[in-house]
C-alpha cells in the first residue's frame, strides 16, 4: 500500500516522527511527502535523503501562501526545485484554493504562481499533484489550457460529473483517509475506473476520526472502503493502485 501524499515535515510529527516513519515502515511499500514552501521544501527535502527506499518527494506551493512570498522568492524557489529535480517525484501540491482565498487579487496571484509551477513540471517532465479546494472546475480548465498530461487531483470531494471529465483527460483521482464520511469521495471510489485512482492520507490533516492526527498507515482506511464499495478483494485494489503508481510516480 501507498500513501501518495503526506506532511511529515509539518510540526504535529515534531516529538515523534521517527517513530512514525518506522511504524508506517511495518505496513506500507512507500509514502510520499510533499512540500509545500519554500522553508518547508527544504525540511521535506532532509527527510527524504534520510528515508531513501520509503519516503519519495514532491516539492511544490500551496496556494495559501500566494501573498507571503515576493516574485524573487518564488523564482528562487523555482530554481531550487530545479536544482533537486533528480530527487522528486512530482510538483506538488500546487494549484487553488477558494474556501481560504477570497480576495480576487490573491486569488489572482495564486494562478500566476500555480501556472508557473505547472510551466516548471512542463520543463522537467514531472506530473504534478493538484490542490483544488472549492476549485476543481478552474483548476481542471488550468491544466487542459497549460497541456499538462500527467496529474493527480488530490484529496478529490468532487461530483460524479467532474470525476468523469477528470478521468477521460487521463488524469488521476485520489481519495483520502476522510473518505468513510464524504457522500462524494465514495462515489469517486465506486464509480472511477480503478487504474485511475491514487490512495492518501494528507497527514497530518484528514484523519478518519475527527481531531485525531492522522499518520500514513491510516492509508489502508481507503484501500479497504474502495475494495468494500466496489465488492472486489482488497488485494485486486493493492495490485492496481500501486500500478498506478508505478506508471505515474515509477514508485
Amino acid at each position: 500500500m501507498i500513501d501518495v501524499h503526506s506532511h511529515l515535515t509539518f510540526e504535529d510529527y515534531d516529538v515523534d516522527r521517527d517513530l512514525v516513519i518506522m511504524d508506517a515502515k511495518k505496513e506500507l511499500k512507500a509514502v510520499v511527502i510533499s512540500g509545500v514552501n519554500p522553508e518547508d521544501s527544504t525540511k521535506a527535502l532532509c527527510l527524504y535523503e534520510e528515508n531513501k527506499g520509503f519516503l519519495y518527494l514532491m516539492l511544490g506551493f500551496h496556494p495559501i501562501y500566494a501573498n507571503k512570498y515576493n516574485d524573487k522568492d518564488i523564482e528562487r524557489y523555482l530554481e531550487f526545485i530545479k536544482k533537486n529535480k533528480d530527487k522528486i517525484v512530482g510538483i506538488g501540491e500546487i494549484g487553488l484554493d477558494y474556501y481560504w482565498i477570497k480576495d480576487s487579487s490573491e486569488i489572482k496571484r495564486s494562478k500566476d504562481i500555480f501556472i508557473s509551477f505547472l510551466e516548471l513540471a512542463k520543463e522537467i517532465d514531472m506530473p504534478v499533484l493538484l490542490h483544488t479546494r472549492k476549485a476543481i472546475d478552474d483548476g481542471l480548465k488550468i491544466i487542459e489550457n497549460e497541456d499538462i498530461r500527467k496529474a493527480v487531483f488530490h484529496c478529490f470531494s468532487g461530483g460524479t460529473k467532474l470525476a468523469r471529465e477528470i478521468w477521460e483527460e487521463g488524469y488521476y483521482i485520489s481519495l483520502a483517509t476522510s473518505i468513510g464520511r464524504n457522500k462524494n469521495m465514495k462515489k469517486a471510489a465506486k464509480s472511477v475506473p480503478l487504474d485511475s485512482l491514487l490512495t492518501e492520507t494528507d497527514s497530518p490533516f484528514l484523519s478518519n476520526i475527527n481531531e485525531e492526527r492522522n499518520v500514513p498507515q491510516n492509508v489502508k482506511i481507503v484501500y479497504q472502503e474502495i475494495s468494500k464499495l466496489r465488492d472486489i478483494d482488497i488485494d485486486e485494489v493493492v495490485r492496481q493502485v500501486s500500478e498506478n503508481n508505478h506508471t505515474l510516480f515509477n514508485i
